[in-house]
C-alpha cells in the first residue's frame, strides 16, 4: 500500500469513527426522548458514514478505477445524508 493510500484509509476511518459516534449519540438521545428530529439526525449521519466507508472500500476493490462514478455516488449519499441533518434541525 502506497503512503497516499494509507493516508486515505486513515482519514476515512477517522471520519467513520467520528460519524458512527454521532450516530450513536443521536440514537441514544432518540431512545430517551422519542423526538423525531433525533431519528432524522441519526439517519443523516448514517448516510454520510456509509458514503465515506463505501467509497473507500469500493476504491480499493476497483483498484481506484472509475473514480468519477465512486465520487458521484459518494456525493449523492452525502448530500442526502446532510439533507436529513438539515431537516432534523430546521423542521423538527
Amino acid at each position: 500500500m502506497r503512503p497516499t493510500e494509507l493516508l486515505y484509509v486513515v482519514f476515512s476511518l477517522s471520519l467513520t469513527v467520528a460519524g458512527l459516534s454521532m450516530v450513536a449519540f443521536a440514537v441514544r438521545a432518540y431512545r430517551r426522548t422519542a423526538r423525531s428530529a433525533l431519528f432524522h439526525l441519526s439517519v443523516g449521519f448514517t448516510l454520510v458514514v456509509a458514503a465515506s466507508l463505501g467509497t473507500t472500500v469500493s476504491a480499493f476493490l476497483l483498484d481506484f478505477e472509475g473514480i468519477r462514478f465512486l465520487l458521484s455516488v459518494n456525493y449523492l449519499l452525502s448530500t442526502i445524508g446532510y439533507l436529513f441533518v438539515i431537516y432534523s434541525i430546521i423542521y423538527n
